[in-house]
């Protein structure tokens, strides 16, 4: 887990304030909730791998709790309380710190910061179209391009429809999709392992593999027929963001399934151009949560979109900030004496919502402007005996090296 120097909040809040506008630009109701949770709702609910990394712990009252490795479960409980109530559909967000116990590696820790994107309560992939459309606003600000990234998109539903197609069982459909998400992830013969130990015949893991070669929505209209509701669905969606200009953000890609098993339809992962990192966010439908976890049916579509990866591709192309000054001006002074007259500058521009770094202990000029220059100050005022005397300040531009004379 991590400890947040000030250069690394700046880089945190960077994002942050990202997702936060994005988010607001696209309507979306900010709300929060607390980081601990039932460990039985994220046992039924959080997906099989999921369930292996939660930190659970007993509390002193006995109750089986843990802190949550994502926030989809928590949003659940939090919509069945008020679905009564609620006007639908609701469009909300949250950035969550979220905790899982899993091998740390690029790109993976155990504790990160997730932007959450939910829509309840609309059927239609106008809803997917939406949290993409949002999420790519958010790539676009954060100064990456669709040549630096691609949003993947698929369809669980489609892929159960071809599997069923080429004779494998709906009750082997859950183990198939956990290996497919590992397609690319880890070398082909694991994953032929993994889909011989959901008992696939030869026949039938041969037929996955042929599956996954579908690369284009042409070539999966072809395989699934006119008359597949899931294909319409693909079809929708790519039309959809087509209307938001965002087309070149997208692509078609049948080994997209999410490793979540919630997910009922529509799935996607955004992943650098080269895919050197790991997805930078994802989502999906998923229409049986809400139902499933004892509330009314509601269907729903939601993305995670973490801090970690995005900081590591940001960080490569030279688009984070650099710096972690708090204040535009800094204020500083000779001697002891000359400390009230800087107290009375700083709250000057305070009063006026300048962000002032007011010097707490005198300190040699040769110093003073050392700092203010290293620290990346836009403007700094120095105080000596002088000043004081005649009441007059002189404010130096620290990139353009002009002095400004004022008079108190």
């Amino acid at each position: 887990m991590r400890d947040f120097y000030p250069e690394d909040m700046a880089i945190r809040n960077h994002i942050f304030q990202v997702w936060h506008n994005s988010a607001r630009l696209h309507g979306f109701l900010n709300y929060d909730s607390c980081v601990v949770e039932n460990l039985s709702l994220l046992k039924r609910k959080a997906g099989e791998e999921i369930t292996e990394q939660i930190y659970s712990f007993i509390d002193k009252s006995n109750r089986e709790l843990a802190l949550r490795p994502e926030m989809t479960p928590t949003l659940a409980r939090m919509l069945i309380a008020r679905q009564n109530s609620m006007q639908f559909p609701a469009k909300w967000y949250t950035i969550a710190q979220c905790f899982r116990y899993e091998r740390m590696s690029k790109g993976r820790k155990r504790e990160h910061f997730q932007w959450n994107l939910d829509i309840a309560g609309e059927p239609s992939t106008s809803a997917e179209a939406e949290i993409i459309a949002a999420a790519i606003t958010a790539m676009r600000a954060l100064g990456l391009t669709a040549g630096d990234i691609k949003v993947r998109i698929n369809s669980r539903a489609l892929m159960a429809e071809l599997l069923i197609k080429h004779g494998i069982q709906q009750e082997h459909t859950a183990s198939v999709f956990m290996a497919i998400d590992k397609y690319g992830k880890i070398p082909e013969p694991e994953i032929v392992k993994m889909l011989t130990a959901a008992c696939l015949s030869e026949e039938g893991i041969k037929a996955v593999f042929e599956i996954m070669k579908i690369n284009s929505i042409d070539a999966a209209k072809s395989a699934a027929g006119d008359e597949s509701p899931a294909m319409r669905a693909i079809i929708e969606i790519w039309g959809a963001i087509s209307t938001y200009g965002l087309t070149d953000f997208i692509e078609f890609d049948m080994s997209v399934v999410r490793g979540l098993g919630y997910y009922t339809g529509i799935v996607f992962e955004c992943y650098d151009i080269k895919k050197e990192h790991r997805a930078i966010f994802g989502g999906g439908r998923y229409d049986n949560l809400i139902s499933d976890l004892g509330g009314n049916k509601i269907p729903c579509v939601g993305m995670g979109f973490g801090d970690v990866v995005i900081a590591e591709l940001l960080a490569e192309k030279g688009l984070l900030p650099t710096g972690s000054a708090p204040a535009l001006v800094a204020v500083g002074c000779m001697d002891k004496p000359s400390m009230s007259l800087a107290i009375e500058i700083a709250v000057m521009f305070r009063n006026n919502g300048e962000s002032v770094d007011l010097a707490l202990a005198p300190e040699k000029p040769k110093n003073f402007f050392s700092r203010c220059s290293s620290a990346g100050f836009d403007r700094a005022v120095y105080i000596g005996p002088d000043d004081v005397k005649s009441r007059k300040i002189r404010i130096k531009d620290l990139k353009t090296r002009q002095e400004t004379e004022l008079s108190l």
